[in-house]
Order: C-alpha cells, then sequence, then structure tokens
C-alpha cells in the first residue's frame, strides 16, 4: 500500500482517500503542505540533556567528537565502526550518526552518576501496517477497507522481534477485491471470503494485546508507517463498522518523522524501501503483504534504536483530526486495549 499512502498527510482526517491518490505521487497536494513541513522541521532533541543545560563538560567533550566526526571519510568512519564493533552497513550520513551515537552513550554513562534519571523506555514497541482494498484508478468516494490487520511486537531490551499478530479483514462495503488489489498486495478473494468482519478481527487484536499484559504489566506504544494507518485507514474503518476509535490507537510513533530527524534526510528519503536503502539493509518478504511491511518496519526500529535513537509518541488523534505531539511532552504509554463499543 505504500504507493497509496505516499502523499496522504492532509491535516483534514476525514479526507477521503480518493481525493489524495489522485495526486501524482512525486508532488503534495496545497492541503499536505503544512503538515508536512513540520514533519521536515521538527527540531532533532536525541543529543538534548534531560534538563536542557549544556553546561556540563561531558556535553563539550561531544560535541568536540561531533566535530572530529563530520570531517571522517566513508571509509574511516566504516574502519572507526568496524573497531568498534558496530553496524559498519548504510549511507555516510547514517554511520556518522550511528558513530556520534555511541560515543554520546559511552560518555553519558561515564558521567551517569552526575547527570538526572534517564528517561522512561517503551518496555514493547508493537508495529502496524494495514493493508487495505484500492484500485488501480480509485473512483470519485472510495473508500478503503482494510483487509489485513498485523502486528509486529519488539522488545525494547533485547532488541528482538518477539511476537507476531496476522488476520485478514472481510470487506463489506466492497466485497469483491479488483485485481489491482490481489496482484499489489497478494491477498486473494478467498482470503477475505474466509475472514471475518472488521469489528471481530479488532477484538482478536485486542486480546492478544490484552494476553500479552500490554497498557497493564508492561509500557508500550504503537508504531506505524507514516500518520495514514492510523488516521485514515482505521479512522474510516470504524466510521465504516460504526463503532468507536479505539483509545489505544489514539497515539503512535510515525517512524518516518523520527527516521527523518534522527538521521537528518529529507521526507523524500523516508519511504519504507529507502529507508532500509540508506541504512544497509535489504527488504525481507513480500511488498505490500501487511505482515511482511511491518517485520520490515520493526527492523528499521530496531536499527535506530540500536544507533541511540529514543523512539517517541510524535502524533495523535485528537477530536478526529490529526496533530503533532511535540518532542517536549511526557513520554506516555498506550492505554490498556478493550473491545470497541458500537457508536449506535
Amino acid at each position: 500500500m505504500d504507493e497509496l499512502k505516499e502523499n496522504i498527510c492532509s491535516e483534514n482526517v476525514w479526507l477521503k482517500m480518493s481525493d489524495v491518490v489522485r495526486h501524482d505521487k512525486d508532488k503534495v497536494c496545497e492541503s499536505c503542505i503544512r503538515i508536512c513541513a513540520d514533519e521536515d522541521s521538527a527540531p532533532d532533541t536525541s543529543s538534548s540533556p534531560p534538563n536542557g543545560d549544556y553546561s556540563h563538560p561531558v556535553y563539550k567533550e561531544i560535541a568536540l567528537a561531533n566535530g572530529q566526526i563530520n570531517r571522517m571519510s566513508k571509509e574511516e568512519l566504516r574502519k572507526k565502526l568496524s573497531d568498534l564493533k558496530l553496524d559498519t552497513r548504510g549511507v555516510k550520513d547514517v554511520m556518522k550518526k550511528r558513530l556520534k551515537s555511541h560515543y554520546k552513550k559511552q560518555k553519558l554513562m561515564q558521567s551517569a552518576a552526575e547527570e538526572s534519571p534517564t528517561d522512561t523506555y517503551y518496555d514493547y514497541i508493537c508495529v502496524v501496517d494495514f493493508e487495505a482494498t484500492c484500485e488501480k484508478d480509485n473512483p470519485p468516494g472510495f473508500k478503503h477497507e482494510i483487509i489485513e490487520f498485523p502486528m509486529v511486537l519488539i522488545n525494547t531490551e533485547t532488541l528482538e522481534i518477539v511476537d507476531l499478530f496476522q488476520e485478514y479483514v472481510k470487506p463489506e462495503l466492497n466485497p469483491e477485491l479488483s485485481e489491482f488489489c490481489v496482484n499489489l498486495t497478494g491477498i486473494t478473494q478467498k482470503m477475505v471470503d474466509d475472514a471475518d468482519p472488521f469489528p471481530v478481527v479488532l477484538e482478536k487484536a485486542v486480546a492478544w494485546l490484552q494476553e500479552r499484559e500490554l497498557g497493564t504489566k508492561y509500557k508500550y506504544a504503537i508504531l506505524t508507517d507514516g500518520a495514514w494507518d492510523m488516521s485514515k485507514f482505521l479512522n474510516i474503518q470504524c466510521r465504516l463498522s460504526r463503532i468507536k476509535y479505539p483509545q489505544f490507537a489514539k497515539k503512535w510513533i510515525n517512524i518516518r518523522k523520527l527516521y527523518g530527524n534522527f538521521y537528518k534526510v529529507p521526507r523524500p528519503q523516508t519511504k519504507l524501501s529507502t529507508m532500509l536503502d540508506k541504512l544497509g539493509l535489504k527488504y525481507e518478504g513480500r511488498p505490500h503483504s501487511g505482515l511482511d511491511d511491518s517485520r520490515n518496519i520493526a527492523r528499521i526500529a530496531l536499527r535506530m534504536l540500536k544507533d541511540g535513537c529514543q523512539l517517541r509518541v510524535n502524533e495523535r488523534m485528537h477530536a478526529g483530526q490529526l496533530q503533532s505531539v511535540p518532542s517536549s511532552a511526557p513520554i506516555e504509554g498506550a492505554p490498556p486495549p478493550h473491545n470497541p463499543r458500537s457508536r449506535d
């Protein structure tokens, strides 16, 4: 679904998908400009001290080291990373960020007794990447229905993928999949015919999260590849299914936004395939399979964690609209998941 998602960044959450996907994929519609600009220009706070005080000598040492790293060639960077037994894959900017993060972490650990307590991190990150009904040329008013609901669970302590969830979904508004949709996603008509409707699948997803004690015993956050999975696909699907938008999905980590800010790359370089390539990773599985896309998004998240990035909630749904969450906001985990309620 990456092509269909690419330009969906409007502040109007109920903007029809068909109105967006008709735009050329290399252009951004005028209504998208403000929020997309916010994504690209958001400040990088990954090197900021918790109390905003840079007077401690350790930050001067870090600044000097960063200057030296900035002057290193790609070959020098790769050799230094190899000497430190760190990952040597990726483009030059990625390797510089990796080396800076490693040095910063080492220096801060050495002066940990003098520093403020470290931030609270999520115990788990839950990656979600929906697949939805689509047409090659979506007719006016076409509404996309979720047909695959995958989740990939990351343990932030062990830095491993520890669990998977996948359910196909029976569409009700347009029950017959287009040939374009089948070829794009690999989801066949029989798969959706044999599946449950969305409210039942959402209940299964909630039960899966509850069984793993997420939101109760363990702190967790949802992570997506862009804003559209939650602000568009899930929002529209809940309206079509006559159920309320689930509370646990109202805040999430938009990895594209974090990736761009952390590695200092422009928004066009934050597509899934490009992020993998810049990190020296290859896509594993079938593109546009929701579960395989989720796995690969999880691999990017793991690489970013290893490179020193703090994965933080940076977007939310509020009063039916998509909003950015400032980096200064307190870190909050997603609430305990509950079964959806009817709108009736």
